[in-house]
Protein backbone atom coordinates (compact mmCIF):
# COMPACT_ATOMS: atom_id res chain seq x y z
CA UNK A 1 0.00 0.00 0.00
CA UNK A 2 3.29 2.33 0.63
CA UNK A 3 4.20 2.35 -2.98
CA UNK A 4 0.48 2.43 -4.85
CA UNK A 5 0.59 5.64 -2.58
CA UNK A 6 3.58 7.19 -3.60
CA UNK A 7 2.26 6.54 -7.03
CA UNK A 8 -0.73 8.75 -7.22
CA UNK A 9 -0.25 11.78 -5.58
CA UNK A 10 -2.80 14.40 -4.85
CA UNK A 11 -3.31 15.92 -7.71
CA UNK A 12 -3.27 12.74 -10.45
CA UNK A 13 -6.28 11.21 -12.17
CA UNK A 14 -8.05 8.00 -10.78
CA UNK A 15 -6.74 4.68 -12.39
CA UNK A 16 -10.10 4.80 -14.09
CA UNK A 17 -13.12 6.93 -14.87
CA UNK A 18 -16.84 5.52 -14.61
CA UNK A 19 -19.78 6.67 -16.46
CA UNK A 20 -23.30 6.28 -16.56
CA UNK A 21 -22.91 3.73 -13.35
CA UNK A 22 -25.78 2.75 -12.11
CA UNK A 23 -27.18 2.01 -16.06
CA UNK A 24 -29.36 -0.78 -16.29
CA UNK A 25 -29.12 -0.60 -20.63
CA UNK A 26 -27.29 -3.96 -20.75
CA UNK A 27 -24.19 -2.65 -22.74
CA UNK A 28 -21.18 -2.03 -20.86
CA UNK A 29 -18.01 -0.06 -22.89
CA UNK A 30 -14.35 -0.29 -22.17
CA UNK A 31 -12.14 1.62 -22.77
CA UNK A 32 -8.26 0.12 -21.75
CA UNK A 33 -6.12 2.89 -23.42
CA UNK A 34 -8.03 6.16 -23.10
CA UNK A 35 -5.77 8.92 -21.51
CA UNK A 36 -1.86 9.27 -22.13
CA UNK A 37 -1.55 10.37 -18.30
CA UNK A 38 1.33 9.51 -16.12
CA UNK A 39 1.64 9.94 -12.31
CA UNK A 40 4.23 13.13 -11.44
CA UNK A 41 6.13 10.70 -9.38
CA UNK A 42 7.13 8.56 -12.46
CA UNK A 43 7.98 11.89 -14.14
CA UNK A 44 6.61 11.13 -17.55
CA UNK A 45 8.38 8.27 -17.72
CA UNK A 46 11.53 10.01 -19.05
CA UNK A 47 9.63 10.88 -22.42
CA UNK A 48 8.89 14.51 -23.85
CA UNK A 49 5.25 15.16 -24.14
CA UNK A 50 4.64 14.61 -27.68
CA UNK A 51 5.96 11.06 -27.42
CA UNK A 52 3.06 10.60 -24.96
CA UNK A 53 0.51 12.39 -27.44
CA UNK A 54 1.45 9.88 -30.06
CA UNK A 55 -0.17 6.54 -30.52
CA UNK A 56 2.49 4.45 -28.10
CA UNK A 57 1.12 6.94 -25.22
CA UNK A 58 -2.91 5.95 -25.85
CA UNK A 59 -5.31 5.53 -28.24
CA UNK A 60 -6.45 8.33 -30.14
CA UNK A 61 -9.75 9.10 -30.16
CA UNK A 62 -11.19 6.10 -28.45
CA UNK A 63 -12.05 7.64 -25.20
CA UNK A 64 -14.04 10.96 -26.85
CA UNK A 65 -15.89 7.76 -29.32
CA UNK A 66 -16.28 5.88 -26.19
CA UNK A 67 -17.99 8.66 -23.82
CA UNK A 68 -20.09 9.56 -26.68
CA UNK A 69 -21.05 5.83 -26.67
CA UNK A 70 -21.97 5.55 -23.42
CA UNK A 71 -23.97 8.99 -23.61
CA UNK A 72 -26.05 7.67 -27.18
CA UNK A 73 -27.02 4.65 -25.02
CA UNK A 74 -27.43 5.71 -21.73
CA UNK A 75 -24.62 2.85 -20.97
CA UNK A 76 -22.02 2.51 -18.24
CA UNK A 77 -18.39 2.95 -19.54
CA UNK A 78 -15.53 2.10 -17.84
CA UNK A 79 -12.49 4.15 -19.10
CA UNK A 80 -8.56 3.40 -17.98
CA UNK A 81 -7.14 6.80 -15.92
CA UNK A 82 -3.42 6.42 -17.18
CA UNK A 83 -1.21 5.97 -20.19
CA UNK A 84 -0.30 2.17 -21.67
CA UNK A 85 3.21 2.81 -21.13
CA UNK A 86 2.24 2.90 -17.32
CA UNK A 87 1.00 -0.48 -17.57
CA UNK A 88 -1.08 -1.80 -20.49
CA UNK A 89 -4.58 -2.47 -18.95
CA UNK A 90 -5.04 -4.54 -22.37
CA UNK A 91 -2.01 -7.15 -21.16
CA UNK A 92 -2.30 -9.42 -18.59
CA UNK A 93 0.25 -9.19 -15.84
CA UNK A 94 3.60 -10.33 -16.73
CA UNK A 95 3.20 -10.16 -20.32
CA UNK A 96 6.12 -8.96 -21.62
CA UNK A 97 4.44 -6.04 -23.23
CA UNK A 98 2.81 -5.20 -20.09
CA UNK A 99 5.43 -2.31 -19.58
CA UNK A 100 6.89 -1.93 -22.15
CA UNK A 101 10.92 -0.85 -22.28
CA UNK A 102 10.05 0.43 -25.86
CA UNK A 103 7.25 0.73 -28.24
CA UNK A 104 7.12 1.54 -32.17
CA UNK A 105 11.01 2.48 -31.98
CA UNK A 106 10.84 4.91 -28.81
CA UNK A 107 12.74 3.92 -25.84
CA UNK A 108 10.76 4.31 -22.22
CA UNK A 109 13.74 5.62 -19.93
CA UNK A 110 11.22 5.03 -17.20
CA UNK A 111 10.01 1.28 -17.51
CA UNK A 112 13.75 -0.03 -17.84
CA UNK A 113 15.21 -2.11 -14.65
CA UNK A 114 12.35 -1.81 -12.34
CA UNK A 115 12.32 -4.18 -10.00
CA UNK A 116 9.86 -6.82 -8.35
CA UNK A 117 8.48 -4.07 -5.74
CA UNK A 118 8.37 -1.75 -8.46
CA UNK A 119 6.45 -3.49 -11.40
CA UNK A 120 3.72 -5.02 -8.40
CA UNK A 121 3.27 -1.73 -7.55
CA UNK A 122 2.33 -0.17 -11.18
CA UNK A 123 -0.01 -3.72 -11.43
CA UNK A 124 -1.81 -2.91 -8.04
CA UNK A 125 -1.86 0.69 -8.30
CA UNK A 126 -3.11 1.14 -12.08
CA UNK A 127 -4.42 -2.30 -13.64
CA UNK A 128 -6.23 -4.02 -10.71
CA UNK A 129 -8.51 -0.73 -10.05
CA UNK A 130 -9.71 -1.08 -13.25
CA UNK A 131 -10.13 -3.88 -13.82
CA UNK A 132 -12.03 -4.40 -10.27
CA UNK A 133 -14.27 -1.53 -11.37
CA UNK A 134 -15.29 -3.37 -14.77
CA UNK A 135 -15.78 -6.45 -12.44
CA UNK A 136 -18.23 -4.69 -10.10
CA UNK A 137 -19.82 -3.44 -13.15
CA UNK A 138 -20.62 -6.80 -14.37
CA UNK A 139 -21.57 -8.18 -10.92
CA UNK A 140 -24.23 -5.61 -10.62
CA UNK A 141 -25.90 -6.76 -14.29
CA UNK A 142 -25.31 -10.43 -13.05
CA UNK A 143 -27.20 -8.85 -9.60
CA UNK A 144 -30.48 -7.89 -12.02
CA UNK A 145 -30.74 -10.82 -13.65
CA UNK A 146 -29.13 -8.81 -16.49
CA UNK A 147 -26.78 -10.25 -19.41
CA UNK A 148 -25.06 -7.33 -20.52
CA UNK A 149 -22.79 -7.03 -23.82
CA UNK A 150 -19.44 -6.26 -23.41
CA UNK A 151 -17.55 -3.81 -26.30
CA UNK A 152 -14.08 -2.67 -26.19
CA UNK A 153 -13.16 0.29 -27.87
CA UNK A 154 -9.59 1.13 -29.28
CA UNK A 155 -8.13 2.64 -32.20
CA UNK A 156 -5.32 2.19 -34.52
CA UNK A 157 -2.83 3.87 -36.07
CA UNK A 158 -2.94 4.11 -39.94
CA UNK A 159 0.45 3.12 -40.84
CA UNK A 160 2.94 0.78 -38.90
CA UNK A 161 6.52 -0.75 -39.57
CA UNK A 162 5.96 0.32 -42.90
CA UNK A 163 2.61 -0.87 -44.03
CA UNK A 164 -0.26 1.15 -44.81
CA UNK A 165 -2.83 -0.30 -43.52
CA UNK A 166 -6.23 -0.31 -45.84
CA UNK A 167 -9.04 -0.46 -43.45
CA UNK A 168 -11.36 2.36 -42.02
CA UNK A 169 -12.44 -0.24 -38.29
CA UNK A 170 -11.77 -3.56 -37.34
CA UNK A 171 -13.61 -6.32 -35.21
CA UNK A 172 -11.85 -8.48 -33.22
CA UNK A 173 -13.32 -11.44 -31.79
CA UNK A 174 -12.28 -15.15 -30.69
CA UNK A 175 -15.08 -17.76 -30.03
CA UNK A 176 -17.91 -15.77 -29.72
CA UNK A 177 -19.54 -14.81 -33.34
CA UNK A 178 -22.48 -13.24 -31.75
CA UNK A 179 -22.04 -9.76 -32.05
CA UNK A 180 -18.78 -9.71 -33.94
CA UNK A 181 -20.32 -11.39 -37.02
CA UNK A 182 -23.10 -8.98 -38.02
CA UNK A 183 -20.99 -5.96 -36.47
CA UNK A 184 -18.83 -6.42 -39.61
CA UNK A 185 -21.43 -7.56 -41.80
CA UNK A 186 -23.21 -3.68 -40.69
CA UNK A 187 -20.35 -2.13 -41.21
CA UNK A 188 -19.33 -3.42 -44.62
CA UNK A 189 -23.30 -2.70 -45.56
CA UNK A 190 -22.15 0.84 -45.24
CA UNK A 191 -19.16 0.79 -47.52
CA UNK A 192 -16.41 0.47 -45.23
CA UNK A 193 -13.27 -1.47 -45.30
CA UNK A 194 -13.70 -3.46 -41.95
CA UNK A 195 -11.04 -6.06 -40.39
CA UNK A 196 -12.18 -9.21 -39.66
CA UNK A 197 -9.57 -9.76 -37.13
CA UNK A 198 -7.42 -7.06 -38.48
CA UNK A 199 -5.29 -5.10 -37.79
CA UNK A 200 -4.88 -7.32 -34.59
CA UNK A 201 -6.63 -10.55 -33.91
CA UNK A 202 -8.50 -11.24 -31.32
CA UNK A 203 -7.32 -14.83 -31.04
CA UNK A 204 -4.07 -14.29 -29.62
CA UNK A 205 -4.24 -10.15 -28.69
CA UNK A 206 -5.70 -8.25 -26.09
CA UNK A 207 -6.67 -8.97 -22.14
CA UNK A 208 -9.33 -7.04 -21.12
CA UNK A 209 -12.80 -8.23 -22.99
CA UNK A 210 -11.52 -12.02 -23.12
CA UNK A 211 -11.05 -12.08 -19.47
CA UNK A 212 -14.54 -10.28 -18.52
CA UNK A 213 -17.01 -11.55 -20.93
CA UNK A 214 -15.47 -14.31 -22.88
CA UNK A 215 -14.67 -16.05 -19.77
CA UNK A 216 -18.10 -15.49 -18.47
CA UNK A 217 -19.97 -16.51 -21.28
CA UNK A 218 -20.98 -12.79 -22.53
CA UNK A 219 -21.61 -11.39 -26.00
CA UNK A 220 -18.44 -9.44 -26.56
CA UNK A 221 -16.40 -7.83 -29.29
CA UNK A 222 -13.56 -5.22 -29.99
CA UNK A 223 -13.72 -2.13 -32.18
CA UNK A 224 -10.82 -0.93 -33.62
CA UNK A 225 -10.78 2.42 -35.14
CA UNK A 226 -9.00 4.26 -37.41
CA UNK A 227 -7.10 6.74 -36.08
CA UNK A 228 -6.49 9.34 -38.32
CA UNK A 229 -10.30 9.17 -38.53
CA UNK A 230 -11.06 9.83 -34.97
CA UNK A 231 -8.35 12.53 -34.38
CA UNK A 232 -10.94 15.55 -34.43
CA UNK A 233 -14.02 15.75 -31.92
CA UNK A 234 -15.96 15.89 -35.39
CA UNK A 235 -14.48 12.65 -36.41
CA UNK A 236 -15.35 11.28 -32.78
CA UNK A 237 -19.22 12.51 -33.57
CA UNK A 238 -19.25 10.97 -36.54
CA UNK A 239 -18.02 7.21 -35.88
CA UNK A 240 -20.14 7.62 -32.60
CA UNK A 241 -23.28 9.00 -34.42
CA UNK A 242 -22.47 5.61 -37.44
CA UNK A 243 -22.15 3.53 -34.54
CA UNK A 244 -24.95 4.59 -32.59
CA UNK A 245 -27.05 3.47 -35.45
CA UNK A 246 -25.66 0.30 -36.70
CA UNK A 247 -25.82 -0.94 -33.19
CA UNK A 248 -29.01 -1.12 -31.56
CA UNK A 249 -30.83 -3.99 -33.94
CA UNK A 250 -27.56 -5.87 -33.59
CA UNK A 251 -27.78 -5.80 -29.50
CA UNK A 252 -31.77 -6.52 -29.84
CA UNK A 253 -30.74 -9.59 -31.22
CA UNK A 254 -32.30 -12.43 -28.92
CA UNK A 255 -28.78 -14.32 -28.79
CA UNK A 256 -27.30 -11.28 -27.39
CA UNK A 257 -29.53 -11.95 -24.01
CA UNK A 258 -28.03 -14.94 -22.96
CA UNK A 259 -24.99 -16.13 -21.21
CA UNK A 260 -23.65 -18.97 -24.05
CA UNK A 261 -20.13 -20.51 -23.80
CA UNK A 262 -18.46 -21.00 -27.23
Amino acid sequence: MQAEACLIGPHDPSPYRLLNDASRVPLLLVCDHASRAVPRALAGLGLPEAELERHIGWDIGAARVTERLAEAFGACAVLSGYSRLVIDCNRAPGDASSIPEASDGTAIPGNRGLSDAELAARIDTFFWPYHHAITRVLAAFGHHGQVPVVLGVHSFTPRMNGFDRPWDVGVLWNHDPRLAVPLIEALRAQGLVVGDNEPYSGRDTGYTVEAHAGSAGLPHAVLELRQDRIASEAGCREWADRLATVLPPLLARPELARVEFF
